[in-house]
């Protein structure tokens, strides 16, 4: 009996290396891009120097969906500010177990210049007291923009030649007129 397992195992071992080859080799997997590092590429001199602090005061309906902006308390950097609202309006919030509670939140934005990182931290003031069937305020601003997208202003024609008031001749008659002779 031994002597039978011994020697199918040695028939397996020795037709193991011929299915090997014969089988094609897996194909590799999709490679993910590489990320970019946006923080290494831009200069030190973008960044702000001080710690900055906005708390943005949001009302959420019951999806969790930013609807409006109720109050901001602005840092004393005007592109901070812009970049914290525009992230407020975005912003989803729910629970850990993915449920959404409407409501009144704080978002706390804060600047970290030694690491660059901004930290948002977000606190329920109360529940209720929102219309909890109330549009997302991304979604309303893309509805608005896909109704204007085609109501933009026509692009600006180039002027023509505007007529030469001052002491300066037109170009054409610069280049027709006899040279002066002093």
């Amino acid at each position: 009996m031994r002597r039978l397992a011994l020697t199918a195992a040695a028939v397996l071992a020795a037709g193991a290396p011929a299915f090997a080859a014969s089988t094609p080799a897996p194909k590799p997997g999709p490679t993910l891009p590489q990320r970019i590092n946006v923080k290494a590429l831009q200069p030190r001199s973008l960044f702000a120097n001080k710690p900055e602090h906005v708390e943005v005061v949001v009302e959420v309906n019951r999806l969790g969906q930013v609807a409006r902006v109720r109050s901001i308390k602005p840092s004393h950097d005007q592109g901070f500010d812009a970049h914290c609202y525009g992230n407020a309006l975005q912003a989803f919030i729910r629970t850990p177990d993915g449920n959404a509670i409407s409501g009144v939140y704080r978002l706390s934005y804060d600047y970290d210049p030694k690491t660059l990182n901004v930290r948002r931290d977000v606190a329920l003031l109360w529940r209720g007291g929102v219309n909890p069937n109330a549009k997302g305020a991304a979604l309303d601003m893309m509805e608005i923009a896909r109704r204007n997208r085609n109501r933009t202003p026509p692009p600006m024609v180039t002027p023509g030649p505007v007529p030469s008031v001052g002491r300066m001749p037109d170009l054409p008659q610069v280049m027709t007129s006899p040279t002066p002779s002093h």
